[in-house]
């Protein structure tokens, strides 16, 4: 059972690649930085925790919120399904593909064949067209073969049915025009309106610009208590500009969704935010770059130069987002 004529969205990254693909089967294409900034996705995480070989660090918001708040802000109908059980959780997804719908699925890409990688992150995304006996016919990200890739449905079901950080029981979602006509001028007001607002009242200290603050100082602290300085920082520093964020850990895709939202609606002040989130990404890049080369040099100089510029996009963050928060 494969949907005929089914067109893949190619994307960088996993959640607006999946959502991507079922917004089409909507009649909706929008780039991939339109879609990150209507899902609210700029934020920024530094995640600790006990039991961790090392921090987490992200740049976008939590799972699940980005498709969630795309749906919303273009008033779409959004079906969620999470079940424990392995049969029902099929079932939910087989429905669906039958009558010709292509389901989002989150799950743990360890498991997924074509994946060169194999590392445990249950807060992945594809969209599922198609099946056979053997196989489910999956779109992931650009990187990791676009539209081209299969795997064994045993695969897929341990996958989806991982525990751990981040996991759901069994996600699965799908994504239906509503009555409403879609305003895309509106959600993209709306959707810096929230964005800002969440940004600038982080929770705790280790989200957002204030999360970022601490990642200057908690650096040092890492490469001197670093079991494996080298896989620690490296890995850190693929993850921010290579694993599916679009370069400079999603600053380039907001920077590109500003430059957009400038373009549809004409207003000076996001050009100048614009500019400013050009800058910012350009100091993201240095930051991974700087990491690497901690990792492959041991050499310190390289930490103490990526705290500074931390320092800084603490201070550049916040103000832009101020700025942007301002104009409406």
């Amino acid at each position: 059972m494969i949907i005929n004529n089914f067109e893949a969205f190619i994307g960088q990254h996993c959640e607006t690649t999946a959502t991507g693909s079922l917004l089409k089967q909507n009649k909706l294409t929008l780039s991939e930085p339109m879609l990150f900034g209507i899902g609210e996705g700029l934020s920024y995480i530094f995640w600790n925790m006990k039991g961790m070989d090392f921090p987490f660090i992200g740049g976008r918001v939590k799972p699940d919120l980005l498709t969630i708040n795309i749906c919303r802000n273009l008033g779409l109908v959004l079906e969620i399904k999470e079940t424990s059980s392995i049969k029902k959780a099929w079932k939910n997804v087989a429905e669906y593909l039958q009558v010709g719908q292509a389901v989002g699925l989150k799950l743990d890409c360890y498991y997924l064949e074509y994946f060169s990688t194999k590392v445990h992150f249950a807060a992945h995304y594809v969209a599922i067209y198609g099946y056979d006996n053997k196989y489910a016919y999956l779109v992931d990200t650009k990187q990791q073969g676009g539209r081209k890739v299969k795997t064994s449905l045993k695969s897929l079901e341990l996958a989806r049915s991982e525990k751990g950080p981040m996991s759901s029981k069994n996600r699965s979602y799908v994504i239906k025009p509503s009555e409403k006509k879609i305003d895309l001028k509106e959600a993209v007001k709306n959707a810096i309106k929230n964005n800002t607002k969440d940004y600038l009242n982080p929770p705790i200290r280790n989200i957002s610009y204030k999360g970022i603050f601490k990642t200057s100082k908690e650096i040092k602290k890492l490469f001197q208590e670093a079991k494996d300085i080298k896989k620690n920082f490296q890995m850190t520093a693929t993850f921010m500009e290579r694993a599916g964020t679009g370069g400079a850990l999603f600053r380039n895709l907001y920077r590109d969704f500003l430059k957009e939202s400038y373009e549809l609606l004409k207003i000076e002040d996001l050009k100048f935010v614009h500019h400013e989130f050009v800058k910012i990404a350009e100091k993201w890049t240095i930051v991974a770059n700087l990491l690497h080369k901690a990792g492959d040099t041991l050499n310190v100089v390289y930490i103490n130069q990526a705290s500074e510029i931390l320092l800084k996009l603490s201070e550049q963050e916040k103000d832009a987002m101020e700025h942007l928060q301002s104009i409406f």
